[in-house]
């Protein structure tokens, strides 16, 4: 397989599988990787569609984490699609993973309403702008509301999913207002809540969050994952979700 400039292959450390990233463009963080492992409770033979998939961290790793997956991943960046594709082949996972580049709000347009169980979503977490703005065309839309917002994001959700579907998503805590605020709005209704924190004595810097399509008002809030200990390493909760 050949290497466009800049791009490496890195060994995601589950079952064998590795992914390609370009150095010059947005790599997957943590973010991704608690997401997928929040998500682990995902029934086999779970028909699944990633909004946003970057490289293709979340089909890959959920394919080594739920049994007989069918997983779509949506980019709207060619070059970083092309990239996915690419890491699927690498793992020999077509016939569980496809990768699509196409703009999220363009779904209507190729699926029918209630076709996904699952959704899952690690969106841009900045309002478009806002905040420090990189110069990077593929990492600034990965990280701003460029191409498609939040509202975006959660309403095509609401369409693509069945009765009951769940949706997974990993955002930032001081954005919770709003996005309960757009899950409401369209009849996903929040089931489970769990916070990031870096450390015990640090505030949450990520929120993992799971809403149900058409369920009635219950929510669930976990105990929070630390990702250091008072040492500065790794507590073993976020060891043992690296496999580590």
């Amino acid at each position: 397989m050949k290497l466009e400039k800049n791009e490496r292959i890195d060994d995601l450390e589950i079952n064998n599988l590795k992914i390609i990233q370009n150095t010059d463009g947005f790599c997957f963080g943590m973010d991704s990787v608690l997401l997928s492992d929040f998500a682990k409770e995902i029934k086999p033979n779970s028909k699944i569609i990633d909004l946003g998939t970057g490289t293709g961290i979340l089909p890959i790793l959920l394919s080594a984490k739920i049994i007989n997956a069918n997983i779509t991943g949506v980019e709207i960046q060619e070059n970083v699609a092309n990239m996915a594709k690419k890491s699927v082949a690498l793992n020999h996972l077509e016939k569980n993973i496809n990768i699509i580049c196409e703009d999220i709000k363009n779904l209507k347009k190729i699926y029918t309403e209630n076709y996904f169980d699952v959704i899952v979503t690690n969106p841009p977490y900045k309002k478009k702008g806002t905040g420090a703005v990189n110069i990077n065309k593929a990492k600034l839309i990965s990280r701003h509301e460029i191409t498609a917002s939040l509202d975006d994001f959660i309403s095509i959700s609401q369409y693509l999913l069945k009765d009951k579907g769940s949706l997974y998503m990993v955002h930032k805590p001081e954005r919770l207002s709003e996005i309960f605020l757009q899950l409401c709005k369209h009849k996903l209704e929040p089931k489970v809540l769990k916070f990031v924190q870096p450390n015990i004595k640090k505030e949450p810097n990520l929120v993992l969050i799971k809403a149900v399509k058409n369920a009635k008002a219950s929510l669930k809030l976990c105990k929070p994952i630390y990702v250091y200990d008072d040492d500065g390493n790794y507590t073993q909760e976020v060891l043992k979700i690296y496999n580590k």
